[in-house]
């Protein structure tokens, strides 16, 4: 019997594999700006470098939470896998509050050049699906309730921890880009 993903995991993967393309855009705008600019960022960039290593941490925790969270789940410790995902859901939220501080102290915006617009699309974006993958958690922490967790079906828990590590992937792509590369 040849073995298939769950439906709702292949469509996931496939959605992730169009963010992937949008995320590669981005850094390829990222490098081409660089590469033609005389002073990139420039001198008048200070960027929160502190800040953004704590949220870094935060979401790593966060996305590594998920897999022992899952191992509970299957094994059917749903004590367990609420304690997990109860710690990757403050983990996302540490990373959001971490961002939300290190915009809040920038000295730039969108409209100020050309290092800021594509700062602020990359982050920003990136933390749009930080946000968006805090709600599918928050929703998994409360279908946890439901009887088809209870059965085996976990094919919705399995695509939201896709998802969840991606975006933690892509985040060390945007991390070593900004801040450590520039």
């Amino acid at each position: 019997m040849p073995v298939r993903a769950h439906p709702v995991v292949l469509g996931t993967i496939i959605f992730i594999a169009s963010e992937t393309m949008f995320f590669s855009a981005l850094f390829a705008t990222y490098y081409d700006l660089k590469s033609t600019s005389a002073s990139w960022p420039g001198t008048y960039v200070h960027l929160d470098e502190p800040g953004a290593a704590f949220g870094t941490f935060f979401l790593v925790a966060s996305s590594a939470m998920m897999f022992p969270m899952m191992r509970a789940l299957r094994k059917g410790n749903f004590k367990a896998a609420y304690g997990w995902l109860y710690g990757g859901i403050i983990g996302g939220l540490g990373y959001i509050g971490a961002a939300m501080h290190g915009y809040a102290h920038q000295k730039f915006t969108m409209a100020s050049h050309a290092y800021g617009s594509i700062y602020m699309t990359m982050t920003g974006f990136h933390l749009l699906h930080v946000v968006v993958g805090v709600l599918l958690l928050l929703g998994l922490y409360y279908g946890l309730r439901s009887p088809a967790m209870r059965v085996d079906k976990h094919g919705a828990a399995e695509a939201i921890t896709y998802y969840w590590h991606f975006v933690t992937v892509m985040w060390f792509g945007i991390y070593t880009t900004v801040y450590w590369i520039r």
